[in-house]
Order: C-alpha cells, then sequence, then structure tokens
C-alpha cells in the first residue's frame, strides 16, 4: 500500500483544514487508518483512528470535538477535518495504515506516507 498525503498549510488560530490521505497499490479493505503528527524535536504522537468499515473511531484528548477523521472506502481515502486549529497543532501530519484494528502506537502500523506540513500562526 502506498499512501499520499495532502492538504496541509498555512491558517491562523481558529481556523480549519482538511487533510487527505490516498491509498493505492492493492486493495483499501481491512485496512484501518490512522494520522499521527510530529512536531518539532518532538515524537511522533497519535492523533486519530478509524477502522476499515468506519464504524469506530478514536481520538487523541486534545483534539476531540475539534478534528474529525472519515474514510472513503470507494475513493480509498482517508480524511482529517481539523477545526479550531491552534498554534500547539502545528507539525508534520502522517497517514498510516494498518491490518485489522486500529492502535493508537505508531509501531503497529506497516504503512506511511510522506507527511504534509500543517503550521498554525498565533
Amino acid at each position: 500500500v502506498q499512501l499520499q498525503a495532502s492538504g496541509g498549510g498555512l491558517v491562523q488560530t481558529g481556523g480549519s483544514l482538511r487533510l487527505s490521505c490516498v491509498a493505492s497499490g492493492r486493495s483499501f479493505s481491512g485496512y484501518s487508518m490512522a494520522w499521527f503528527r510530529q512536531a518539532p524535536g518532538k515524537e511522533r504522537e497519535f492523533v486519530a483512528a478509524i477502522n476499515w468499515s468506519a464504524g469506530t473511531t478514536y481520538y487523541l484528548g486534545s483534539v476531540k470535538g475539534r478534528f474529525t477523521i472519515s474514510r472513503d472506502n470507494v475513493k480509498n481515502t482517508v480524511y482529517l477535518e481539523m477545526n479550531s486549529l491552534k498554534p500547539e497543532d502545528t507539525a508534520v501530519y502522517y497517514c498510516a495504515a494498518k491490518v485489522g484494528g486500529y492502535s493508537t502506537s505508531v509501531y503497529q502500523y506497516d504503512y506511511w506516507g510522506q507527511g504534509t506540513l500543517v503550521t498554525v500562526s498565533s
């Protein structure tokens, strides 16, 4: 599976962005998808995940209520809608895929996108 993330950019505090991640190379079927982020000098951290059927989602506490993860299995695409953005959301955002149920651990994911930079100005 190859993952291509896009949608990052520069936004002011309180603004919104929508990230997209398109999967290619093999069937999207059965894969849970997630978004992680990595700020300068910090470890990569879990942001949100969604299982194959899109029936279950899970969020980092600090983004709950502001971010929404969704997926379109026909388009092989996962999205991260980010609202009420804060400067502390500034990071490179990565999409990731794993077979089976979702995980919050970076080590459980088999495939990674190249990352897209989100910068929130104060």
